[in-house]
């Protein structure tokens, strides 16, 4: 009988894709694909429903789990504590004897110096500063107490100020970006410092206290970063606050309660605003953010920004940072402003700006840098969208309103360091960072050269305050001198090799200039 031509076709295709099949196993596995696909399409579709209470807390576990077993979004080597003992509770000494400091663990000291030893290679300017000023030693007798970020790099700063001649006591002013092996190797250094990385509220105020608490020792300086310290001493130490011959502060919070107490007629010191020194604003604030609001979030959510719309809270300094970083990577970005020059900065910048309430349901990240307080309430936490990463780069945790979201219906799971979701009854959860604190300190680092800068300026302005005579300043808040911006600046330019012009003899008359600076009126704006 004879085959149909058809047949012999369909026989042939078939010793065909034997003979594949055996040539190329992995298309034995291709073959089954279609089923396999239609049993994944279910599996998505199951997946992408709310999870059950059960599997919500399985998974918060094995996720934290897994977080702890690797430094990958921690700011310090011993972001996971070793023990639950509160180091107020411990005893320790360094290799001296002296227990004057409250640290996580003292032997971590070691881990400590090489920290500052690799910070001091990108802050020249800082140490060159050490260098030139430590033979006059122009802050002998000074005695700082200091509450800021207790880091690598501020490490440098310290011991700068110790090397000036300065007797130092030191407390963070973040209860999460300390770096424990850098407290601990200041306080190995003889620096008496009171911190560790996830202090409580009690802790922190502790720890401030045991800095200008202290018999036969009297702060006669204070640099703050945030206002908290200037505060406590105001508030309970009247009789010191009026003893204190100048007060150093570098952030937009303590800034403004500075000026309160100017306006107020109770500032009876005088202080000195670095925050919005030219150096400080435009390359702490402006630079440094740019770079660091990537590296905090990616760290802690391993996001990727690509079409992601996102909404920056506030479009000064740091809002401009943050919103330059993101949109470089792709992210639909939107403006909120109370200011209308911002705002058309904003504008002209290629950002929609909105008011946050129009776009609360969509977007996928919220960022507040605008050192306001309720900036993000409940109400717009209600209103998110699931999975909505919820963060803060403005000094303060008073943006974002957590405090309302510590209720009996809404649960918190702690799913790696400095990450919380918070999950509402529905199953809704929002990515909650650092608890609506300092992002990049918290959860991340900054540039180290950045810092630099700002750490060279807090200390020609402790410099500047200390050794002022008498009349210079009064009780007010002054900003820093513009020939010292201008100082601060041409101690980094090497870093680039970098080469001034000078104006000729001619060129300065003609600009009513002086050939050495400054070289822009104190009203100019960069």
């Amino acid at each position: 009988m004879s085959v149909p031509d058809s047949a012999v076709g369909d026989e042939m295709k078939q010793a065909k894709e034997v003979e594949d099949a055996e040539k190329y196993s992995f298309m034995a596995t291709v073959t089954k694909a279609p089923k396999k696909q239609i049993q994944f399409a279910d599996d998505m579709q199951e997946f992408s429903k709310f999870p059950t209470k059960t599997g919500r807390r399985s998974l918060s576990r094995s996720i934290s789990q897994s977080s702890t077993d690797s430094y990958s979004s921690a700011a310090s080597y011993t972001d996971s504590s070793d023990d639950e003992v509160s180091p107020r509770e411990k005893q320790q000494t360094n290799s001296k004897g002296s227990s004057n400091f409250c640290v996580k663990n003292i032997k971590q000291a070691e881990f400590g110096r090489r920290e500052i030893e690799i910070a001091e290679q990108d802050m020249s300017a800082l140490i060159s500063l050490r260098k030139r000023a430590q033979g006059e030693k122009p802050l002998a007798g000074a005695k700082i107490v200091g509450c800021t970020h207790i880091t690598a790099q501020t490490a440098v700063l310290i011991e700068t100020l110790c090397a000036l001649g300065a007797q130092c006591r030191w407390s963070a002013c973040n209860i999460y970006s300390t770096q424990n092996e850098v407290a601990a190797a200041l306080a190995e250094a003889g620096v008496a410092v009171f911190a560790w990385k996830g202090e409580s509220e009690d802790d922190f105020w502790w720890c401030i206290d045991r800095c200008v608490n202290m018999d036969g020792w009297q702060a006669n300086m204070i640099l703050d970063d945030g206002g908290d310290l200037t505060h406590w001493v105001y508030k309970k130490y009247p009789n010191v606050f009026k003893k204190i011959r100048g007060i150093v502060e570098e952030s937009v919070t303590g800034v403004h309660r500075l000026y309160q107490l100017s306006k107020a007629g109770k500032l009876c010191v005088p202080a000195m605003n670095v925050n919005d020194s030219v150096t400080k604003q435009k390359f702490d604030n402006l630079y440094c953010c740019r770079e660091s609001i990537l590296d905090g979030l990616k760290r802690t959510t391993d996001v990727m920004f690509g079409g992601k719309q996102v909404v920056v809270c506030g479009y000064g300094e740091v809002g401009k940072g943050c919103c330059a970083a993101l949109k470089a990577l792709g992210a639909i970005v939107n403006i909120t402003e109370i200011d209308p020059i911002c705002a058309l900065q904003a504008c002209m910048d290629g950002f929609r700006v909105v008011k946050l309430n129009e776009v609360i349901r969509q977007v996928d990240v919220v960022i507040t840098c605008t050192g306001n307080k309720n900036v993000v309430t409940r109400e717009h936490l209600d209103r998110m969208k699931n999975s909505c990463i919820v963060c803060n780069m403005g000094h303060s945790n008073t943006e974002i309103d957590v405090t309302s979201l510590r209720t009996p219906e809404l649960t918190w799971e702690r799913v790696r360091s400095q990450v919380d979701h918070v999950i509402w009854p529905d199953g809704k959860r929002v990515v909650l960072l650092a608890e609506g604190r300092l992002l990049n300190l918290s959860c991340s680092t900054v540039p180290t050269f950045v810092l630099s800068i700002t750490a060279t300026t807090q200390a020609l302005a402790l410099i500047e305050l200390y050794n002022a005579p008498e009349g210079r300043y009064k009780q007010d808040v002054y900003l820093l001198p513009k020939k010292m911006d201008e100082y601060v600046a041409s101690l980094h330019l090497p870093s680039f090799d970098a080469h001034l012009t000078e104006l000729t003899d001619d060129q300065a008359k003609y600009l009513g200039l002086n050939k050495n600076g400054p070289f822009k009126p104190n009203y100019y704006r960069y």
